[in-house]
C-alpha cells in the first residue's frame, strides 16, 4: 500500500512559504473526512437524500490511487464428519437340509454311544458286586467248614484224651488185679498141671469155638475208620481183663502196615471197655483178637 510520501512524490512542489496554502489543505482534508462521515450516517439514516458537494483547493492535489483489496475466497464451509456406514451383515446361508440331517444322525450316534458306555458301566458294577457278594459267601463258607472241623478235631481230641484217661486206669487197675491174682494162685492147692507147668489155673482150658464171634461182634462196631486201604491186612492185639471182663490193657502184638487202622482197632477195644462171657461164664484172658478191615 503506497504511503503519504510516496503520493507526494509525484505532486507541485510545496510553497514553504505559504502558510495560507497549507491551512486550506487542511481544511479541504478535514471537509473531506466529514463528507465520508456524513455520507456513512446518512446511508444508515435515509436512502432516498442525496447530497452533492464540492471542493475547490487553490493548491492542486494529486490524486493517491485506490486501494484495490483482492477479494479473498471465503473458506470452504467446514464438513460436518462422514457418519460411518453402516455395517452390513450378510444375509444368514440358508438351512442346508442335508447338513441338518447329518448333524442331527451325528447327535443321535452321540447319544446311543453314551447310553451303551453307561449301561456297560452299570452291567460292570453289577459284576463286580455280585463277584464280591460270591467271594463273601465262599468265605463265609470256608469259615463255617473250618470251624466244623476244628469243632469235630477238637471233640476227637477230647475223646482220645478220655480214652487214654481210661486206658492208663484200666492198666492200673490190671497191673494191680494181676498181682492179686498172683499172690492167690501162689496158694492154689490141688493144680493138676506137671511140675513144668507155667499156667495159673487148676486145669488145663480154653475158649469155644463161638467165642471170637462175640468178642468181634462186640469190638466192631466201635471202630471208626473211613480212609481207603489197600489189601485186607491183619492187625492182632493182646488184650487183658478180669474175671468179669473189664478190659484192663490191651497191647499191639502185630502192625497191619497201616497205623490208621491199627490205632482204629486199639481205640475201639478202649471203647468197649467189657468183653464178653464164654459159654462156660468165663472170660478168657488173656486173649489175642485179630481184625481186617474188609472183614
Amino acid at each position: 500500500m503506497p504511503s503519504a510520501a510516496d503520493r507526494l512524490e509525484f505532486g507541485p512542489p510545496r510553497d514553504s512559504g505559504s502558510v495560507r496554502a497549507f491551512g486550506l489543505a487542511l481544511l479541504a482534508h478535514l471537509l473531506l473526512m466529514g463528507a465520508l462521515t456524513w455520507g456513512i450516517n446518512w446511508k444508515r439514516t435515509d436512502k432516498a437524500a442525496s447530497f452533492e458537494a464540492e471542493i475547490w483547493s487553490s493548491v492542486p492535489q494529486a490524486v493517491a490511487p485506490k486501494l484495490v483489496e483482492t477479494p479473498t475466497a471465503p473458506p470452504p464451509p467446514s464438513r460436518p464428519p462422514a457418519p460411518p456406514a453402516p455395517e452390513v451383515k450378510p444375509p444368514p446361508p440358508a438351512p442346508n437340509v442335508d447338513i441338518a440331517l447329518e448333524q442331527e444322525k451325528k447327535r443321535k450316534l452321540l447319544l446311543q454311544k453314551k447310553e451303551a458306555e453307561n449301561q456297560k458301566q452299570e452291567k460292570l458294577k453289577a459284576e463286580q458286586l455280585a463277584k464280591k457278594e460270591k467271594e463273601l459267601k465262599t468265605k463265609e463258607e470256608l469259615a463255617k467248614r473250618k470251624a466244623a472241623e476244628d469243632a469235630k478235631k477238637a471233640e476227637a481230641q477230647k475223646q482220645d484224651a478220655k480214652d487214654e484217661q481210661k486206658q492208663k486206669l484200666a492198666e492200673a487197675a490190671a497191673k494191680k488185679q494181676r498181682q492179686d491174682a498172683l499172690n492167690r494162685m501162689m496158694g492154689l492147692a490141688g493144680a493138676t498141671g506137671g511140675a513144668d507147668a507155667k499156667g495159673t489155673a487148676p486145669k488145663a482150658g480154653g475158649p469155644s469155638a463161638s467165642y471170637g464171634g462175640k468178642v468181634r461182634a462186640k469190638v466192631v462196631p466201635n471202630i471208626v475208620f473211613t480212609e481207603d486201604i489197600a489189601g485186607n491186612p491183619t492187625a492182632e492185639v493182646e488184650v487183658r481183663t478180669t474175671l468179669d471182663g473189664t478190659v484192663i490193657s490191651q497191647r499191639l502184638v502185630k502192625s497191619s502196615g497201616n497205623k490208621a487202622w491199627d490205632a482204629a482197632v486199639i481205640k475201639a477195644i478202649i471203647r468197649t471197655g467189657t468183653m464178653p462171657r464164654d459159654v462156660d461164664g468165663r472170660v478168657p484172658t488173656p486173649m489175642i483178637l485179630e481184625f481186617r478191615p474188609k472183614d
